[in-house]
């Protein structure tokens, strides 16, 4: 297994940062671990790896924005979605949807672990991140009714500190949030709660790129 794959596995083992990773890329509204309600919805959602021009990479996906009552609409996200009684588990979860929305086979990914769960307030969706990898770049195949399009980036974009920046978002309903904190992929804006699990990736893994 690759050294990477390796000591990350290690660290998705031991315990988490959480909160205090996904903070740094926290916007200031959201205030600090809201209480995760009775009827919230369980979600899965993969971040997946897998090797291209000798580095590692994951895949985001950016959302349609046809369905009106989606709150994240347009925005920049993990594949995954909401857990359905016939799945076995939340990873189930996240791997269904992963081959659902973008075509990786279940069969082909490796687990290695998960990191801390999110509460996110405006969709009601407590979520579950699955950290999972294949052997070699999948053949993607984009479903055209959820995913606008495909962002494949380098890991090492998450490190880079000028790959992290700040401006006003505007969200649904023409609200504007103020000076949020986002990555930088490519000139695509990833906040939010994707924004959030990948800061808590990035300090699971920093010991081994930085």
């Amino acid at each position: 297994m690759d050294a990477f794959i390796q000591d990350l596995k290690e660290r998705l083992s031991q315990p988490l940062p959480g909160g205090d990773a996904q903070r740094r890329m926290m916007h200031p509204l959201r205030g600090e671990a809201p209480k995760v309600p009775d009827n919230a919805r369980k979600a899965g959602v993969c971040l997946l790896l897998y090797p291209k021009h000798e580095a590692w990479h994951t895949v985001l996906m950016k959302r349609t924005t046809r369905f009106g009552n989606d709150r994240h609409k347009g925005q920049v996200s993990f594949p995954g979605g909401a857990y359905e009684t016939s799945d076995t588990d939340l990873v189930y979860t996240a791997l269904r949807e992963t081959e659902e929305e973008i075509g990786v086979p279940t069969k082909d990914v490796r687990i290695l672990g998960s990191l801390t769960p999110l509460y996110i307030p405006v969709s009601n969706y407590h979520v579950f991140p699955t950290v999972g990898f294949v052997d070699s770049a999948p053949g993607f195949i984009p479903d055209e009714d959820e995913v606008a399009s495909l962002i494949e980036t380098p890991i090492q974009t998450f490190f880079l500190p000028e790959n992290v920046k700040r401006k006003d978002i505007q969200i649904h309903g023409g609200y504007v949030l103020k000076d949020i904190p986002y990555f930088d992929v490519g000139g695509e804006v990833v906040w939010g709660a994707t924004s959030m699990m990948l800061s808590e990736f990035v300090a699971v893994s920093e010991s081994f790129y930085v």
